[in-house]
């Protein structure tokens, strides 16, 4: 069955304009009051769904809050300097999402005069602005009735029309996309989106759905069939991969502390972090060897003083935390600096490796 005639069958006897009817009026009753919410510029919506993603709200206010007073416009954003930005967005991760997001608002300010494009075509084509972030700047910031599809949504909608698609295909997601543009309203698509992306974080969430408190529990298919909890349908994750670290912190005599700048591309790229060991290549025994290969001092491997375990959407780090003194020598290595321990807010940390600061003498 082609996907239009599959969303023709989907919503066939859904009362559509009902649904629509009650979630509005709900989120307009219930909705939370929210930073993003105060003032729907399209940058402000394009900076907060950029940080909402894989990341909770209570978790993003206070970072957006401080972002929009360093940044509050595209010009001030993209005359930054990348570390900077960096900064400020140090502990929310998923660093790409700040890089990312800066490289496109510099393409605001110098092709669209700092107006973000309010043409869908446009606006796709800005660094990191997928489907889901172009509809949800449409429809939140200028009104258009355009879908915002994201986990979130696809939980709630396959709940409600009892959709037994797998959401972890591109397939379902394009589904979901087509039965949200018959669904969305005309005359209030900012509401109707942020009503499914709210009501999914509320009320229809991912465990323990609170179907007895749901605004529109009498449209949902799932909940009258008694199977609103074996929805969505979604294939497990890989396993992810264990990495095992020696995490160093490395001073000399004067008490400054080695960092290094991780490479421009991949993994937390650009920020910077302790000299990390790979326990799989190079034995407890060996780091002093590998320490003088790789940076040209010689060291003096000391104490264990904690473990840390940070864990990724495709792997693990278990990083042991070793304390080094350096002995002789002088530094060769292109991206790794001595710093004063006072300096070392002035550099952007990933979240693992802030957790170590403690250790460091002072």
């Amino acid at each position: 069955m082609k996907r239009a005639e599959r969303i023709k069958h989907i919503l066939n006897n859904f009362d559509k304009e009902s649904y629509r009817k009650d979630l509005i009026h709900w989120f307009k009753e219930e909705q939370r009051i929210l930073p993003w919410r105060e003032n729907q510029d399209p940058y402000r919506v394009w900076v907060s769904e950029i940080m909402l993603q894989q990341t909770r709200v209570d978790t993003v206010i206070p970072y957006f809050n401080h972002f929009m007073d360093k940044f509050p416009t595209p010009d001030a954003l993209a005359q930054a300097d990348e570390q900077e930005v960096l900064k400020a967005w140090e502990g929310l991760g998923y660093y790409s999402r700040a890089r990312n997001l800066q490289n496109a608002v510099r393409e605001v300010v110098s092709e669209y005069e700092g107006v973000v494009p309010a043409d869908a075509e446009e606006l796709g084509n800005l660094k990191g602005v997928g489907p889901y972030t172009r509809g949800a700047i449409l429809s939140i910031a200028y009104d258009i009735p355009e879908p915002a599809v994201d986990g979130n949504v696809m939980r709630v909608l396959s709940r409600i029309l009892h959709v037994e698609d797998d959401i972890s295909k591109q397939s379902t997601r394009k589904l979901f996309e087509g039965l949200v543009k018959e669904l969305i309203s005309d005359e209030d698509p900012s509401s109707f989106n942020q009503g499914l992306m709210e009501l999914g974080a509320l009320v229809c969430t991912p465990k323990t759905p609170s179907c007895m408190l749901c605004p529109v529990q009498e449209h949902c298919r799932a909940f009258d069939e008694g199977v609103e909890t074996e929805l969505p349908v979604k294939a497990s994750k890989k396993k992810q991969k264990k990495s095992p670290y020696l995490l160093l912190l490395v001073q000399n005599e004067k008490g400054d502390v080695l960092i290094e700048q991780r490479p421009d591309t991949g993994l937390l790229a650009s920020l910077w972090q302790y000299p990390m060991v790979p326990l799989e290549d190079v034995g407890h025994e060996a780091v002093a060897h590998w320490f003088y290969g790789e940076y040209g001092l010689k060291v003096e491997v000391g104490e264990s003083v904690d473990r840390i375990k940070h864990v990724f959407s495709h792997l693990i780090w278990e990083m042991e935390v070793i304390k080094v003194t350096v002995k002789e020598g002088t530094l060769d290595h292109e991206r790794a600096i001595f710093i004063a321990p006072e300096d070392m807010e002035d550099y952007p940390f990933p979240v693992s490796h802030q957790k170590a600061h403690p250790h460091i003498n002072r």
